[in-house]
């Protein structure tokens, strides 16, 4: 019996999750198990429940995707596994920053002042 390897099969994905678990951080730790699971596992998060749950200059790191329903009236900073076009679009209309995950682990290898969204 053979065994089957289970988890993303995007090679940048995988490769994310490595670097997210060497650093031996927590929250990069917890970001790398929500990332190496279920793809229906990850998180979809629209931009009202955004706005709702942040506050001013916030940075926050969503391990799935963003959706554009609803708008920001705030600037943050969104780090995230994926978004939609429209949803950057929207972001970056309201004066906010998308980065990916990679990027935020390169400016802040500690983890400081980041908020994971569930």
């Amino acid at each position: 019996m053979s065994h089957r390897i289970t988890g993303p099969s995007n090679y940048y994905t995988r490769k994310l999750i490595r670097d997210l678990w060497k650093t031996k951080r927590r929250i990069w730790k917890q970001i790398s198990k929500k990332l190496s699971g279920a793809r229906s596992g990850r998180i979809e998060a629209n931009l009202y429940r955004i706005n709702k749950k942040t506050k001013e200059n916030d940075v926050i790191v969503i391990p799935g995707k963003v959706l554009a329903n609803g708008d920001l009236d705030h600037k943050i900073t969104i780090a995230c596994l994926e978004f939609s076009k429209s949803a950057q679009q929207k972001i970056e209309d309201s004066g906010s920053k998308v980065i990916s995950i990679d990027e935020l682990l390169q400016q802040n290898p500690e983890g400081k002042n980041i908020k994971i969204f569930y």
